[in-house]
């Protein structure tokens, strides 16, 4: 076991700004870190989903990890994103990134090639008995062969180096079966969820927190859900769960991703660049039209100005059906001695 605290908190999956020729905009990355820092997460988590670390070579995701290391200065820990296209350069990766005093690494399942669980289990398997640094088990169906409970469970046993899971699935039974078959062999064993949308009711089955894209736009209110929850106020988590949803889905569903994410930084005020991804004549008026609401949605929480001509009113959530939800999401943890 890691003689480590458990990983816990919020880990922001931030964007790499880059500068007019498609770079790494150093100086531009170096400020966003101390943004975040000052905001108050948690830790920060280079080359995941949202760093489009498969469009970086192997050389610039190091120096990724590098520069944010280097500025980050241990104010908070790095969840350093270590997947690379095979086991020796993923091992290799976790032997740079523990030089550069990452807390720990996030890798992700072999994609491209669907893997059986005993595959997804030998490959972790290797990687947790070489590694310098901890481990963090990523679980991205979506993008990777999956990593089931047997497979996590197995690992947790046998890898002390395998310290914890971030699953990006947002399936709430799978979490749960997850923390019920590793935690009482595990203590330490951290379960993080990369699903912002639920980051509230992961939490309440027995999350640790999340790495979630939000934290890298509006770092204020992802860390105030996470407060809010863990103190229990779950009414007023509960708003702001729902508001942090508006944005999420905004972000998320109405453009390329991470593009939308991308585009809600630029206004906050950084310098994002243009993704590496080419984009159509069409997807661009989608990403200028799209400007306009994530801006609306900003200016409501008090972060910008609203655009020029002002935002349309929508039809709030009903309070009702929102207590509702809670109240029946909560009888159902009680009902199973989780809450």
């Amino acid at each position: 076991m890691s003689n480590q605290a458990r990983l816990a908190g919020i880990f922001t999956p931030n964007i790499v700004p880059l500068d007019a020729r498609g770079d790494i905009n150093e100086p531009e990355l170096r400020r966003y870190v101390d943004w975040l820092i000052e905001r108050g997460v948690h830790g920060l988590y280079p080359n995941g989903s949202t760093g489009e670390f498969l469009r970086f070579t192997a050389e610039e995701r190091r120096r990724i990890i590098e520069i944010m290391a280097d500025q980050t200065a241990g104010r908070v820990p790095i969840l350093a994103g270590a997947a690379e296209a095979n086991v020796r350069e993923t091992i290799k990766a976790c032997e740079n990134y523990y030089e550069y005093g990452c807390r720990a690494v996030a890798i992700v399942s072999p994609f491209y090639y669907k893997l059986s669980p005993a595959g997804v289990y030998a490959y972790f398997k290797e990687i947790g008995d070489n590694t310098p640094i901890d481990v963090t088990l990523y679980n991205i169906p979506m993008f990777a062969s999956p990593i089931d409970v047997p497979t996590v469970q197995r690992l947790a046993e046998e890898c002390p180096r395998v310290i914890a899971i971030k699953d990006s699935s947002g399936d709430l039974p799978h979490m749960m079966r997850m923390i019920a078959a590793v935690r009482p062999l595990r203590p330490d064993f951290g379960f993080m969820t990369g699903w912002d949308a639920a980051l509230m009711p992961m939490m309440l089955i027995g999350c640790d927190g999340g790495t979630n894209a939000t934290s890298g736009v509006v770092p204020e209110i992802t860390r105030k859900l996470y407060d809010l929850t863990k103190a229990g106020r779950l009414d007023e988590a509960c708003d702001l769960q729902y508001r942090l949803l508006k944005l999420f889905d905004a972000m998320l569903y109405n453009s390329e991703f991470p593009e939308g994410f991308r585009a809600a930084l630029a206004l906050r005020g950084f310098q994002p660049g243009r993704g590496r991804q080419p984009q159509s004549d069409s997807q661009l008026l989608a990403i200028d039209e799209l400007k306009r609401e994530l801006q609306c949605l900003l200016a409501a929480e008090g972060y910008v100005d609203e655009p020029i001509g002002g935002c349309a009113i929508k039809e709030e959530v009903d309070s009702d059906e929102v207590a509702r939800i809670v109240q029946n999401v909560v009888g159902e943890l009680k009902r199973r001695g989780l809450a």
